[in-house]
C-alpha cells in the first residue's frame, strides 16, 4: 500500500464506493483468503494426510516467500502496466491457485500454487490501496484506507468460519469453496478499479528523493521486525490451539476468527490512536501490546488469555501497516514525491523478514519436537527489537533538534 501523489481533479470521474469494495475484495482474497486460510486448513491437510506435519508447515511459508515476490514485482508492473489489469490479473492468479490446491499432486505442485497466490497477494497489496486511495480526496482517505485495510480481517473470519463448514465435505471441496469464492469477488471488484493509473498523473510530480534519514530507515528495520512478531500467530496459532493445546479443529478455528475480528478493528483503531497522538507514538504503542499479545501464551493458555492474544494480534496485522504507512508520509511530509518509493521499500523489508521468518520457524518447529512455546519467544524478542530500535531513534531524534 504505498502513498501517490495524484492530480485528483485532472482524473476521470471515479466511484469512490466501488473503488473502496475493490480495494477491500482484493485484500480479502490477496491476503484474508490466498494467506490466512491456510491456518486452519493446516491440522486438516495433516490428517488428512495429505502432507506431513514438517513438510505442511513449509507449504505455509511457501505462499510468504511468494508474497514477497509479488511486494517485488508490483512495483515493477505498477511503472509498465495498466494497474486496473495487473490487479484483475493477480485475483485471478488468486482463484486458480485456490482451485489448484485442491488436488495435492505432489509437494512441488503444491508448493508452486501456494508461492503463486503468495505472489498475487503482494502485488495486490502494494497496488490496491494506492491505485484506489490516488483518486480519493484527502479528507477522506483516512476512512477509504481502513475499509481496504479491513478487507484483511473479514478474509481471516471468513476463513474461520466458512473452513470448519466446508471441511465437513472434506479438503478437497474447502479448497474448491475458497476458490469459489475468490472467484465471486473477482467479479465483484472487476469494473471498480480507476480507469486512469495512479502512477500516469504522479510522474508528473517526481522529484529527486532526498536522501533517508536515521529515523526512516531505523522504520525500515522496525518494521521489518515486525513481520517476524507476526509470523507465530499467523501460520501456528490454529495448530497451537487445536494440536498443541488438544483442544480440536474447532476450537482452533474459534480463536482464528477472533483473530479475524481483531484484524477488522485493527486499521479503525490504529488511524483513531495516530489521529490523536500521532503515528510515531502510535507505532511505539503498537509494539508494546504486540510484545504482550505473543507473549500472553508463554504465561498462560486459558482462555482469556488466548482471546487476548488472539484479538490483539489479529488488530496488529492490518493495523500496523496502517501505522507503517502514516508514518512514512510522516517522516517524509515535505517529500510527497518521495513517498511512494520508501513505502515501497518498507514493504520489502517486510516481505524479506516475513518469509526468512516463517521459513525459519517452520524449520525450528520440525527440528526441536514441536515446541511452540519457542516459536512466541521469537516473536516476542524481535518485536521487543523493534520497539528498542524505536526509542533510540527517537532519542537520537530529540538530540539532533536540541
Amino acid at each position: 500500500m504505498q502513498h501517490t501523489a495524484l492530480d485528483v481533479s485532472a482524473a476521470p470521474v471515479f466511484n469512490i464506493t466501488r473503488g473502496t469494495i475493490a480495494g477491500a475484495s482484493a485484500s480479502l482474497v490477496g491476503i484474508g483468503l490466498a494467506r490466512f486460510a491456510y491456518t486452519p486448513l493446516l491440522p486438516a491437510i495433516i490428517d488428512a494426510h495429505w502432507f506431513a506435519a514438517s513438510t505442511a508447515a513449509y507449504l505455509g511459508a511457501a505462499n510468504l516467500g511468494g508474497y514477497l515476490a509479488g511486494a517485488l514485482l508490483g512495483g515493477y508492473l505498477a511503472k509498465r502496466a495498466n494497474a486496473a489489469t495487473v490487479l484483475r490479473t493477480m485475483m485471478l492468479l488468486a482463484t486458480i491457485a485456490f482451485a489448484a490446491c485442491a488436488f495435492p499432486l505432489s509437494f512441488m505442485w503444491f508448493f508452486v500454487w501456494r508461492f503463486a497466490s503468495g505472489l498475487a497477494g503482494g502485488t495486490l497489496m502494494v497496488l490496491a490501496a494506492p491505485t484506489v486511495l490516488g483518486h480519493v480526496p484527502p479528507s477522506r482517505r483516512g476512512l477509504v484506507s481502513g475499509a481496504i485495510f479491513a478487507g484483511i480481517g473479514l478474509g481471516i473470519v471468513a476463513s474461520g468460519t466458512l473452513v470448519p463448514l466446508l471441511l465437513r465435505e472434506g479438503v478437497t471441496q474447502t479448497w474448491l469453496g475458497l476458490g469459489a469464492i475468490a472467484l465471486l469477488l473477482t467479479f465483484a471488484a472487476w469494473n471498480g478499479w480507476p480507469k486512469q493509473d495512479a502512477h500516469v498523473s504522479h510522474k508528473q510530480h517526481a522529484t529527486h528523493a532526498p536522501r533517508s534519514g536515521f529515523t526512516l530507515r531505523a522504520l525500515y528495520a522496525e518494521y521489518a521486525l515486525n513481520a517476524i512478531g507476526l509470523v507465530p500467530h499467523m501460520l501456528f496459532l490454529v495448530d497451537f490451539v487445536s494440536r498443541g493445546l488438544g483442544k480440536g479443529l474447532d476450537a482452533g478455528a474459534q480463536y482464528w476468527v477472533l483473530f479475524g475480528l481483531g484484524a477488522i478493528a485493527g486499521p479503525l483503531v490504529s488511524g483513531h490512536l495516530a489521529d490523536r497522538a500521532g503515528f510515531g507514538p502510535a507505532l511505539r504503542a503498537a509494539f508494546v501490546i504486540q510484545i504482550a499479545a505473543v507473549a500472553l501464551p508463554l504465561i498462560s493458555t486459558d482462555p482469556v488469555s488466548l482471546i487476548a492474544s488472539s484479538v490483539l494480534m489479529g488488530a496488529a496485522v492490518p493495523g500496523i501497516v496502517a501505522l507503517a504507512l502514516g508514518r512514512v508520509n510522516e517522516l517524509l511530509a515535505h517529500h510527497p514525491a518521495a513517498q511512494k518509493g520508501a513505502w515501497s521499500t518498507a514493504t520489502t523489508a517486510f516481505a524479506v523478514l516475513q518469509a526468512g521468518g516463517a521459513y525459519g520457524m517452520s524449520f525450528l518447529f520440525t527440528h526441536n519436537g514441536g515446541d511452540y512455546g519457542m516459536l512466541f519467544t521469537i516473536g516476542a524478542a524481535a518485536l521487543a527489537l523493534a520497539l528498542t530500535v524505536d526509542l533510540f531513534a527517537a532519542l537520537r531524534g530529540n538530540r539532533e533538534n536540541v
